[in-house]
């Protein structure tokens, strides 16, 4: 009896060592968590020196809040990055996943983070189709395993002559660009990656949605024991009550709402004909203040479009549309100069953004220096108090933009210490730069080979 008894003891022991271990526990030990993403505006991309994109942010915080470091795995394209998920070669897909009921068989989701809409893309110039019936004539190509096919097959059940081509080495931004350059006709794209692209892509328009909202969320291993899942889930409420969710998507998606077709259209032209003339007084200066020599070049657009002797009908002069007072402030002679006007531009809005108390962290202390630098600092400071008192955070930039514009309305502004201001202005302002800046970075990286982003490790949060 004493025999079997220790039998028995020894094979509890055996099937307790052999027992899976928990994927949280796993990710813990091996000290780092592995991220399917993909290459792009929305997702993962480069910035400067550093990595940025929606949903690198997102799992960088995540890492952050698992004490890991950061793995981010780029694969040739969504059917691998499914598969891939789906086996257990990674812990996460953070790539603006759909969730369908196809995928669910497959994939577990974690919480909604945001919705989109599917929606059917042309160029201008060419006939506006009303709906998936007029596309008979045209080529229709989508992103091959993407939720769009599954929506063009449940549509096919009721116009059987609908048809399309999949492709499984391009994503939605490389389509996009395709119909861009008369290359296809039509396209289906998620409303988010529309926005973000519109300003690298003038020339698309939006014919009419093809779906309804649909939820987007992160992709785990069906066969994860239900550790990882409830660490997400439980990540998910913390970002949503700490406000950082709401804060990253206005960081990403907050300034693409308005889109102008001309100024774009501008400013792509003038990025070849006038910017190469300054590319390097930027960087220069960019590289003594500490700043994107990008986010400079596109101040100087909003403030001159890149003329050096722009005067405005105040008496502001040159690339930077310095006063008088700032000129003779930051020392320079002559405000028509490039060299000095870049220089001194540049020693003014570091001068403003390094004056904001210490606690206003990035990107929120750029985008606040730089309404400053339209408005001036006494009637930001002004608008900081508004928001206070109004129970928000006066260090935010998205809650510093809604109190803004309330100086211009006698109500508000009788109660401030420098009084009226058109204060819609500096949001306009900031909105169009940031619009810029993105047009100046994206435009830079896809000269760049994506190869070089593969695979990365943990790399610094992105910063201006």
């Amino acid at each position: 009896m004493k025999f079997i008894s220790l039998l028995l003891a020894s094979l509890s022991l055996l099937i307790a060592c052999g027992e899976a271990q928990p994927h949280l526990e796993e990710i813990r030990e091996r000290g780092e968590l592995r991220v399917l993403s993909r290459y792009g505006p929305t997702s993962y991309y480069v910035k400067g020196d550093s990595l940025a994109g929606f949903e690198y942010e997102l799992a960088q915080r995540f890492a952050e809040h698992l004490n890991v470091r950061l793995k981010i795995i780029v694969p040739d394209n969504l059917g691998d990055m499914l598969t891939m998920i789906e086996q257990g070669k990674a812990d996460i897909a953070a790539a603006g996943l759909t969730i369908t009921p196809a995928r669910q068989e497959l994939i577990r989701f974690g919480p909604v983070y945001q919705e989109v809409t599917q929606q059917l893309v042309y160029r201008k110039g060419t006939k506006k189709p009303k709906n998936l019936t007029a596309l008979a004539d045209g080529q229709l190509e989508v992103v091959a395993n993407s939720s769009h096919v599954e929506e063009l097959v449940s549509q096919q059940q009721e116009i059987p002559e609908l048809d399309w081509t999949e492709n499984d080495e391009l994503d939605s931004s490389g389509l996009l660009e395709l119909v861009e350059l008369q290359m296809i006709d039509y396209t289906i794209a998620d409303s988010n990656e529309i926005a973000a692209n519109q300003a690298l892509f003038p020339e698309l328009r939006v014919a009419f949605n093809v779906s309804e909202p649909q939820p987007l969320a992160w992709a785990m291993p069906r066969a994860d024991d239900g550790t990882l899942y409830n660490e997400v889930a439980a990540f998910y409420e913390q970002i949503e009550e700490s406000g950082f969710l709401d804060r990253l998507i206005e960081k990403y998606y907050g300034h693409i709402r308005r889109f102008d077709y001309v100024d774009t259209r501008a400013v792509h032209r003038r990025t070849l004909t006038h910017l190469p003339k300054y590319q390097a007084l930027f960087e220069q200066a960019a590289a003594e203040y500490d700043f994107d020599w990008r986010l400079l070049a596109a101040t100087s657009y909003q403030e001159s479009h890149w003329n050096p002797n722009a005067v405005s009908s105040t008496g502001v002069k040159g690339l930077m549309m310095l006063t008088q007072a700032t000129a003779k402030q930051m020392k320079i002679k002559d405000r028509k100069d490039p060299a000095q006007s870049i220089h001194a531009g540049a020693k003014y809005l570091a001068y403003l953004r390094d004056n904001l108390p210490e606690r206003i962290i990035e990107p929120d202390r750029t985008w606040i220096a730089l309404a400053a630098y339209n408005v001036g600092m006494g009637h930001v400071e002004d608008a900081r108090v508004l928001t206070e008192r109004n129970g928000k955070s006066p260090d935010l930039w998205p809650d510093i933009k809604e109190h803004l514009p309330l100086l211009s309305k006698k109500k508000w502004y009788e109660k401030t210490r420098y009084g009226y201001a058109r204060g819609g202005e500096p949001v306009r302002y900031v909105e169009n730069i940031r619009r810029y800046y993105d047009i100046l970075l994206h435009s830079q990286q896809n000269n760049n080979s994506e190869s070089d982003i593969r695979t990365n490790e943990q790399a610094p949060p992105a910063a201006l």
